[in-house]
C-alpha cells in the first residue's frame, strides 16, 4: 500500500516534475472536464479557450470517446501494430483515408506530432531519393531533433543543436509583420520559396514541409493564394508537400483540415493533437506511390497506433460527423473574430485579430505603428482571464498572441463570455 507523503500536488510538481524548461504553468489542479469546462480540486469551474493545446476539439470525455476507448481497455491495452494486424487500426487507417484530401490513403501511426513529422520527413526521403527540405520561418514542428531542424523559431531550438543538415528557410506568410511587399500583398512570400530552393539549397530537396495555419508561430493565416502558389513551385521541380495538421487537423479551423481551405493537395500529412481527443497518438499519411517507398526495416513505432488511441480516434471521427463540429467551428470562428474586433477599437495594445475556425489569435503591442510587441501585457491578460474562470494560451515568436483555441462543442454564449472576460483583462492588466 502506497503512504501518501503529506505533500501538495503544487509542491510534488515543484519537487519531482521537471519544469525547468516549461513557462507558464498555470497554479491550477484539474479534477474533471466535460464539454468546453473544467474543474479544479477546490471545485473551481473553468472555461477552457485552449484545449489542452488544441488537443480536445470534440470536448472534454465526450462519452462516446469514453466508451470507445473504455470497451477496448477491456480487450487488450497492446499487442504491437507492428507485429500483428489488430482491427481497430486497419479501421482507423482506413478512415483516415476517407476524411484527409485527396489521394492520400495509406497511414504509418506513431504516438505524437514530432514522431509524425519525423517520419514523413524519412519518407519524402525515401520517396524522391533527395536529402534537403525547405521549410518556413516561425513554423514549429516538434521538439524532436528532425521536427526541431525544420522549425524556423531560435527560441525552441536554443542550446539543442546542432542539428539536421540540409534544411533551409523561406519567409513566414505574416501579413502583419511583412517585409517584402509594399502595403498589397502580392504573394511575395511565396515566390520566395522558388528562390530559396535555387539560392539556399544544392537542389535535392525532397519536401517542403509548413503548417496551413502557423499555430506556435502566432496563429499566422497565410493569405488567399499563398499555397496555391507555393504548390506549383514545387511541382515543377518534383517537391513533395508536406502538410503538418497536427494543430490544425480534425475540424480546428471550420474544415477537416486546415489546407481545404487553400484547395491545395498535399503529398503527406502528419497529425497528432486532435486525432484521439486526448489519447495519445500520431499518425503520417501519404499517397500510395509515396507511402510505398519504404524498404522493410526503415521505419517502426512500439506504441503507434495504440489500439485504445485508435478505438478513441474513430469515436473522434465519427462524433465530429455527427455532430458536425468542423462546421460549427466555422461558423462559431465568424462569430468570434467579429466580436473580438471591436476591442482593437477599443485597445491600441490590440495589433490585430486573426484566425481561422476556433483558431484564433489576439496579437498585442505596446505601439500600433511600431508594431512593438508587448509579451509582458499577454502574459498580464492570461493570468486575470484565468483567475476570471476563463483559460488561454498564449504564444508566438514573441509570447504577445493571446490565443482562443477551445473545444469545438463550445457555445456560442460561452464564447461571448470569453470575450468580455478578455475585455475586462486587457483593463486588468494595464491596457490603455
Amino acid at each position: 500500500m502506497t503512504v501518501s507523503s503529506g505533500l501538495s500536488t503544487s509542491e510534488k510538481y515543484a519537487r519531482y516534475v521537471n519544469l525547468s524548461s516549461i513557462t507558464g504553468l498555470e497554479p491550477i489542479t484539474i479534477a474533471r472536464g466535460a464539454g468546453a469546462e473544467v474543474w479544479d480540486t477546490a471545485g473551481n469551474r473553468y472555461l477552457d479557450c485552449f484545449a489542452g493545446i488544441a488537443v480536445v476539439n470534440s470536448g472534454h470525455a465526450h462519452e462516446r470517446v469514453v466508451a470507445a476507448a473504455a470497451e477496448q481497455l477491456g480487450r487488450f491495452l497492446h499487442a504491437g501494430t507492428y507485429l500483428y494486424q489488430i482491427d481497430v487500426v486497419a479501421d482507423l487507417a482506413e478512415r483516415l483515408a476517407e476524411v484527409t484530401p485527396g489521394r492520400l490513403q495509406k497511414t504509418f501511426f506513431c504516438t505524437s506530432g514530432a514522431e509524425a513529422i519525423e517520419g514523413a520527413l524519412r519518407l519524402a526521403k525515401a520517396a524522391t531519393g533527395r536529402s534537403e527540405f525547405v521549410a518556413l520561418d516561425l513554423g514549429f514542428h516538434g521538439r524532436t531533433n528532425a521536427a526541431l531542424a525544420v522549425t524556423g523559431n531560435r527560441k525552441r531550438k536554443q542550446r539543442g543543436g546542432p542539428y539536421l543538415p540540409g534544411v533551409a528557410f523561406a519567409p513566414a506568410p505574416y501579413e502583419y509583420r511583412c517585409r517584402l511587399c509594399a502595403g498589397t500583398c502580392s504573394l511575395a512570400c511565396a515566390d520566395a520559396v522558388e528562390d530559396v530552393i535555387d539560392f539556399r539549397t544544392s537542389g535535392e530537396v525532397a519536401a517542403f514541409v509548413a503548417e496551413p495555419v502557423l499555430g506556435e508561430g502566432g496563429i499566422i493565416v497565410p493569405p488567399d493564394g499563398y499555397f496555391q502558389r507555393v504548390k506549383e513551385i514545387l511541382d515543377r521541380r518534383g517537391i513533395l508537400f508536406i502538410a503538418d495538421e497536427v494543430q490544425s487537423g480534425f475540424g480546428r479551423t471550420g474544415r477537416m483540415f486546415g489546407i481545404e481551405h487553400f484547395d491545395v493537395e498535399p503529398d503527406l500529412m502528419a497529425m497528432a493533437k486532435g486525432i484521439a481527443a486526448g489519447l495519445p497518438l500520431g499518425a503520417f499519411i501519404a499517397r500510395e506511390e509515396v507511402a510505398d517507398s519504404f524498404q522493410p526495416g526503415e521505419h517502426l513505432s512500439t506504441f503507434g497506433g495504440n489500439p485504445v488511441a485508435c478505438a478513441a480516434a474513430i469515436a473522434n471521427l465519427d462524433v465530429l460527423a455527427d455532430e458536425r463540429l468542423p462546421e460549427r467551428s466555422r461558423a462559431l470562428g465568424e462569430w468570434l473574430l467579429a466580436a473580438l474586433r471591436p476591442l482593437a477599437e477599443r485597445w491600441p495594445e490590440v495589433g490585430q485579430v486573426r484566425g481561422r475556425g476556433l483558431m484564433v489569435g489576439i496579437e498585442l503591442v505596446e505601439d500600433r505603428s511600431t508594431k512593438r510587441p508587448a509579451p509582458e501585457l499577454a502574459t498580464r491578460v492570461r493570468t486575470a482571464m484565468r483567475e476570471r474562470g476563463v483559460l488561454v494560451g498564449v504564444g508566438g515568436f514573441y509570447g504577445n498572441v493571446v490565443r482562443i483555441q477551445p473545444p469545438l462543442v463550445i457555445d456560442q454564449q460561452q464564447l461571448g463570455l470569453a470575450v468580455e472576460v478578455l475585455d475586462e483583462a486587457l483593463a486588468a492588466a494595464g491596457a490603455g
